[in-house]
């Protein structure tokens, strides 16, 4: 596995993940400076912070008042790598671990309980890491989708056994109620939910590549208004550029986690 996360998860919500069947549902991050973290991603993003239950390395990041993502700055005590991770929303944890271990992906962590609710890291055939989650949310899902992540994609060896995989584990395209809908769109699966493109699969990762930002991996996206100037931001607080255009940029935060800014419009 090339990215090892523990959930900065929910924590406290309104709504169950009995309600929302295989969407992503949270993101974490793990950070090795706490105070570095927040003052990045305030500046980048506007974010504000509370605290967790889980303890003082834990904070919630907030948009407009609503709970958006968690950092554990626990990456430095637990030999973890920096990494942002999507966590998708099942009913049942311990079925969804069997089933990755069924189709030949593996467990890194849990599941575990993290009141209310449990949680797994997991990692699928090709190596890209994830999260479930199981039990209540923050908030209730439409108001996270807004203020949250555009999506997430994933970038995999091969777009088409990944949709399987995934599809098996999460009951995508399955008759249970709220579940997501997967069609191929152009050269990519694309992944809705209630309506809303919430994921995205792409071919053309390598598995054993030297670098890791082209080995299999999902990407979170971020809203933003102005690509280019949260380009800038980024450099002016200890972050980097990997890639820029004008509809979106690959951003690299201070301690070396990716993720992507993706312009409002196009989102």
């Amino acid at each position: 596995m090339n990215h090892d996360t523990t959930p900065a998860g929910p924590t406290t919500g309104v709504v169950s993940t009995h309600t929302v069947c295989g969407a992503p549902c949270w993101v974490s991050l793990t950070s090795r400076d706490l105070e570095a973290t927040e003052e990045f991603y305030s500046a980048l993003l506007g974010w504000e912070w509370r605290s967790a239950r889980l303890g003082d390395r834990f904070r919630i990041a907030l948009a407009d008042g609503a709970p958006v993502a968690g950092i554990a700055a626990v990456a430095s005590m637990w030999q973890m790598a920096v990494a942002w991770t999507p966590y998708f929303a099942v009913p049942s944890a311990d079925r969804a671990v069997s089933r990755v271990q069924e189709r030949g992906g593996t467990s890194a962590v849990g599941p575990i309980s993290l009141p209310p609710g449990r949680a797994a890291l997991l990692a699928d055939r090709d190596g890209a890491t994830f999260g479930i989650w199981e039990g209540e949310l923050f908030t209730d899902w439409e108001t996270w989708r807004k203020a949250a992540p555009a999506y997430i994609r994933l970038h995999t060896r091969d777009a088409f056994d990944a949709a399987i995989f995934y599809g098996e584990v999460l009951d995508w395209a399955t008759e249970r109620p709220g579940c997501c809908e997967v069609r191929y769109e152009g050269d990519e699966v694309v992944l809705r939910s209630h309506g809303e493109v919430v994921a995205r699969i792409e071919s053309g990762a390598l598995e054993a590549a030297p670098d890791p930002t082209i080995r299999p991996h999902w990407q979170i996206h971020f809203r933003v208004a102005d690509v280019a100037a949260c380009a800038r931001t980024a450099e002016s607080h200890g972050g980097s550029v990997l890639r820029e255009g004008a509809q979106e940029a690959v951003l690299r935060d201070p301690d070396g986690a990716q993720f992507t800014v993706t312009s409002r419009r196009e989102a």
